[in-house]
């Protein structure tokens, strides 16, 4: 077993690793060493070697690619991460701590190289972490030892004299996916470009590989299109590991309750500060903060549910990583929730004066609360659909069209007078929502990844939610048109309200699953 230099093992060093597939041989052994290791379940790999076809036969060859964590420099992981379970130590090294992870799955999200995954047996984040262990003692990670032709390289890229700084610094090497500028200290040698690009190479119909069969689910990224090939190359991927999609259904729904939640409180506010309500209407004094906080209640429970260790939820206020909009945003529903809380027992107390002054906070974080989520699935930099500028006022459109369809029912019979200033708001907010979507789906996309994310959701597996959504979303635009033809029928405003909900719930889940669906790694 060699050992490392004592001056390298030493937190003065910045640990890289040189993978040279001029000598790779495809034999897996760095699988499997690392699963002895550390110890990892059946399934699930920190490390795993795939392969693509390269030609036509007779003249082919087959190309590997050792797949791994790319130690970042910047690592959008480290920046998610609500609670530092991800953290990046002074060696350059990208590690975990399982013991503070809540399993919110943001590192996956984040990770533009799939390299994270949730352990199925004890239910938190995991990853190649350089065999942090071994480094520590002054030896090599594991991959390294068993590697039949040499390889897997490791060094000091702060050594000049060692081997892997001297490649770096010398000879021509890759990183996967340099756009996305997390400085990859993960350099691969003669690597082929149909295995760096998760897009070049032919995904097989069904997602049948070599030794596996990978089941298409809902659940795993899409194989099979012939759309995801961004190469010239005759190209063929011949394994690959199956990848979870990070945030299912429950995410979708969450976007939707969090729009409800802050729409049902932003829109009465906005009435009584332009003057169209009294202060004494009984959609600002209880239907707000009763409909807004039963939906937050309800989006909180969703985000807890979403969590892999549901009791640890609570480490997000104990032990906030402040640079994560997951910890931002639960600070400002806990603060929203506060502000909703306070309104209730102002109207039960009748106090004006208390829910005049909480407006001055309670407009801020109503917007806040709408519009986080942008921000939150910026950080997911592996997804390029959801890298979208307008996003933030696309969120916000969506919370005042959820509010206005939350209130109508309750405005049929309590605030009959606004009823068609909802039904208006409604089909206003319904049409920006359309063109905004319109613009989303047919404007140049800045990546492959981008437009074959728009693809899924427009024409692929997604596309009945989407083509659904679009149309009882234009059929509430018009709700208004029909009201005045149906001389201010109280039903058109009901069933707008209904076909917006559904619609908007529809479109949700499209634009979530859909941004998660293609291939990373």
């Amino acid at each position: 077993m060699r050992e490392l230099p004592i001056h390298q093992a030493n937190n003065q060093s910045q640990w890289a690793k040189v993978i040279d597939h001029t000598r790779c041989i495809g034999c897996h052994a760095c699988t499997t060493a690392c699963k002895s290791e550390n110890e990892v379940p059946l399934g699930v790999t920190r490390t795993y070697v795939k392969h693509v076809d390269v030609g036509v036969f007779p003249q082919t060859r087959r190309a590997h690619q050792v797949t791994r964590c790319n130690q970042c420099a910047f690592a959008p992981c480290v920046t998610a991460c609500p609670t530092t379970a991800m953290f990046k130590r002074a060696d350059g090294i990208v590690d975990f701590d399982k013991s503070i992870c809540i399993g919110c799955k943001a590192c996956m999200a984040a990770c533009p190289y799939d390299a994270i995954f949730i352990n199925p047996e004890d239910h938190s984040a995991e990853k190649c972490n350089f065999c942090a262990h071994r480094i520590d003692m002054g030896l090599e990670p594991a991959c390294v030892v068993v590697c039949p032709t040499e390889a897997i390289l490791v060094g000091d890229m702060n050594d000049t004299t060692s081997k892997v700084a001297q490649i770096v610094n010398r000879e021509a090497v890759n990183v996967r996916r340099p756009e996305k500028e997390t400085l990859p200290k993960l350099f691969y040698k003669g690597a082929h470009q149909a295995t760096l690009d998760p897009l070049a190479a032919r995904r097989p119909i069904g997602g049948l590989f070599m030794w596996s069969e990978q089941l298409e689910t809902s659940e795993t990224v899409v194989s099979g299109n012939p759309l995801y090939n961004n190469t010239s190359a005759a190209a063929l991927l011949s394994y690959d590991v199956a990848h979870s999609i990070p945030w299912d259904w429950r995410v979708s729904l969450y976007t939707w309750t969090k729009g409800i939640a802050a729409g049902a409180y932003l829109i009465p506010l906005l009435l009584v500060v332009f003057g169209l309500i009294g202060a004494d209407n009984p959609l600002w004094l209880w239907v707000a903060p009763v409909l807004a906080g039963a939906f937050l209640a309800i989006t909180g429970g969703l985000l807890i549910w979403d969590l892999e260790h549901p009791e640890r939820f609570l480490l997000i206020f104990t032990r906030p990583q402040w640079r994560s909009w997951l910890v931002r945003g639960a600070f400002i529903i806990a603060a929203y929730s506060v502000v909703l809380a306070l309104h209730f027992l102002s109207s039960l107390m009748g106090s004006r004066n208390v829910q005049r002054w909480l407006m001055l906070p309670g407009l801020p974080l109503a917007v806040l609360t709408a519009i986080y989520t942008a921000y939150l699935f910026a950080q997911a930099k592996a997804r390029d659909m959801w890298q979208n500028p307008l996003l933030p006022p696309h969120l916000l459109i969506q919370t005042l069209l959820l509010g206005a369809a939350s209130l109508l029912p309750f405005a049929a019979s309590l605030a009959p007078q606004l009823f068609f200033a909802l039904v208006w708001i409604l089909g206003v907010t319904s049409i920006l929502h359309l063109l905004l979507v319109w613009g989303e789906a047919t404007l140049t996309h800045p990546t492959a990844h981008a437009r074959l994310a728009v693809h899924e959701m427009t024409k692929g597996r997604y596309s009945a939610f989407f083509w659904v959504s679009l149309a009882l979303m234009l059929l509430a635009g018009l709700a208004p048109w029909f009201a005045l033809l149906m001389n201010f029928d109280f039903l058109i405003g009901l069933t707008a309200s209904l076909l917006a909900l559904v619609g908007l719930l529809l479109y949700e889940h499209a634009y979530v699953q859909a941004g998660q669906s293609v291939p990373l790694a």
